[in-house]
Order: structure tokens, then sequence, then C-alpha cells
């Protein structure tokens, strides 16, 4: 998808299509808040410029990206009385980086907590800890985990540089 195709680098051209408004926005960031929705606040941060995922923000926009969620998740969480709010990145439908910042308030929110599909019950490590687990999706390997903490940990241990 290249820039002209995308949708949310139409700003506010796509607003109306997209049901959502902008609340507020600088050289670097946008945030929009729907308009239609089943959660009053439910809002999305988006970079001006087109990247298609947060591996992608360079230089000030990975400078400024906490300051900037922290201070739009406290601004919906003060508008709205939400107890949290979730902060979701998905990037199957539009190739846009863009966060879902879901206000939550318990009880009665149709917003899900749980981060794993399908239906969960407790299981019983080796060690003796209780954990929910899915029924649809099997915990992994511990060889499988341990290979992955030893990677990230690894690729993180030297000063940034392009960890790809």
């Amino acid at each position: 998808m290249t820039d002209s195709d995308c949708p949310l680098c139409s700003g506010r051209e796509m607003d109306k299509a997209l049901m959502r408004t902008e609340v507020w926005s600088d050289d670097l960031w946008r945030l929009t808040t729907a308009i239609v929705s089943e959660v009053a606040g439910f809002s999305y941060l988006e970079p001006r410029r087109h990247i298609s995922d947060i591996t992608e923000l360079s230089g000030e926009e990975a400078a400024t990206f906490g300051e900037t969620i922290a201070r739009a998740s406290a601004a919906i969480k003060a508008a709205t009385g939400a107890d949290l709010v979730y902060a979701y990145i998905f990037g199957d439908s539009v190739p846009h980086l863009h966060v879902h910042l879901a206000p939550h308030r318990e009880p009665g929110s149709p917003l899900v907590g749980e981060m794993i599909k399908g239906a969960q019950h407790r299981a019983i490590l080796e060690d003796g800890t209780e954990v929910w687990v899915s029924d649809r999706y099997p915990l992994q390997p511990r060889d499988l985990m341990d290979a992955a903490i030893s990677d990230i940990r690894e690729r993180l241990a030297d000063p940034p540089t392009d960890i790809t």
C-alpha cells in the first residue's frame, strides 16, 4: 500500500468515512476519537508519516511516542472516568500504524481484557504455579520460550541499532 492509497494518510478527509474526529495533533502524531462506538472515548493515535508498524518508528517519532501515548491516554481516562485505558496495536486490516486507545471501566465494559482468544481454563504447571490457558491455543514449549527470551535479550544488550 502506498501513502496515497492509505486511508489514514488522508487525515481529516477520511474522518467522516471512518466515523471519527480529530481531537489533537502535532507535526508527528494525530489523535482521533470515534463518533460511533460501544465505548465513549475510544480513540486512535497514529503517526502522520506512513509506516506499517511500530518497528518503523524513527528519530523524533520514536523519542516522543511514550510521552504522546501517555498524554493521550491520561486525557481519555480523565474525560471518560475510565479505570484504565487499554492500548492495542493491530496491523492486519489497515497497514498504517495506529494505536487503539480504549477506555475501560468495570463492571460492564464491553471490552475484553484477555490477550488470548477462546475460552480459558486454569492449569497447574510442573512447578505448581497456577495459570490461565486457552482452550484453543496450547502453551508453547519451554525451550521455544527460552530461545525467544535469549534472542530478545541479546538483540537489546548492545546500544540501539537496527535490531532486525
